[in-house]
């Protein structure tokens, strides 16, 4: 073996568009917006403490991060980012170091895009 092949996996992350709409007729365009982003902020903040306890931690803690990013994403529709959360939460419940791991990576992967492509949506249009 004289070739190392580099993986860069890309994430696409689902957004339930339903969920955005829901709060716009629920809260008006405006309110609504405001919530999104600061639950932006808090998913943003939250993805930072979960690579910190990953790394510096307890599981306890790092499970309870994940557990409030998940419910966070889920308000705002991002249907992804739970999902990926909730594998990780699966592979400390098992002990699955390596696995958790690599959903970590994953869940890092899928929270960048998923901030990304709620910042370019245009739901909030008037």
């Amino acid at each position: 073996m004289k070739e190392v092949t580099y993986l860069a996996p890309v994430e696409r992350p689902r957004m339930d568009r339903d969920q955005i709409e829901a709060l716009c007729t629920d809260l008006g365009p405006h309110a609504a917006e405001d919530v999104v982003c600061r639950a932006m902020e808090e998913l943003a903040h939250r993805l930072c403490l979960i690579e910190e306890k990953a790394r510096r931690g307890t599981r306890e803690e790092l499970y309870k991060n994940l557990r409030v990013l998940a419910a966070i994403a889920d308000q705002i529709g991002l249907a992804s980012l739970s999902h990926v959360a909730h594998d990780v939460m699966a592979c400390i419940e098992l002990g699955d170091l390596v696995a958790e791991a690599a959903t970590l990576a994953r869940l890092a992967r899928t929270g960048e895009r998923s901030l990304i492509d709620i910042w370019e949506t245009d739901a909030f249009s008037i």
